[in-house]
């Protein structure tokens, strides 16, 4: 297993895999999401806190109708660990939706588990807070998560 800045990812015994997911996650817009089928497997199962979706098409619809509506979505990995086949990516996700945030930039720690089979991703799972991704930035009820949040860490 090694340990890598993703400024060392390109080298070092690094899998195809795993340099092609980064290349494409770091310059993904909403203008090259057919980019996804150049790292996802045909048989993909992903999930994230909102929804879980098996198959590439299906997985493809997904990210275009999550994209439909952003402003801006960009990605900064910031940390990998990684085996042969199987990686967990930790990163920076920045976006601006028109009816969050009053449409300013909304950042959001997160990181990913991976593991690949035939030279692509077979398996994507992804850990974030969707309370600092969409709830804290909705008028009304932002104010409300926000409010338990500060009690319940008292």
């Amino acid at each position: 297993m090694s340990v890598i800045k993703p400024t060392q990812l390109h080298g070092l015994n690094t899998p195809e895999w795993l340099c092609k997911f980064q290349m494409i996650y770091q310059n993904l817009s909403k203008d090259n999401l057919n980019s996804l089928t150049d790292i996802y497997h045909e048989n993909i199962s992903f999930q994230d806190p909102l929804h879980k979706v098996d198959g590439l098409e299906d997985f493809i619809a997904y990210f275009e109708n999550l994209y439909t509506n952003v402003i801006t979505c960009n990605f900064e990995i910031t940390h990998i660990i990684n085996t042969s086949n199987e990686a967990a990516i930790y990163w920076e996700m920045r976006y601006e939706h028109p009816k969050l945030n009053s449409g300013n930039t909304i950042s959001v720690m997160g990181h990913s588990h991976l593991k690949s089979a035939d030279g692509k991703v077979i398996f994507h799972r992804d850990y974030l807070d969707v309370g600092s991704m969409i709830y804290e930035h909705v008028p009304l009820l932002g104010r409300v998560i926000r409010y338990l949040k500060q009690r319940l860490s008292k």
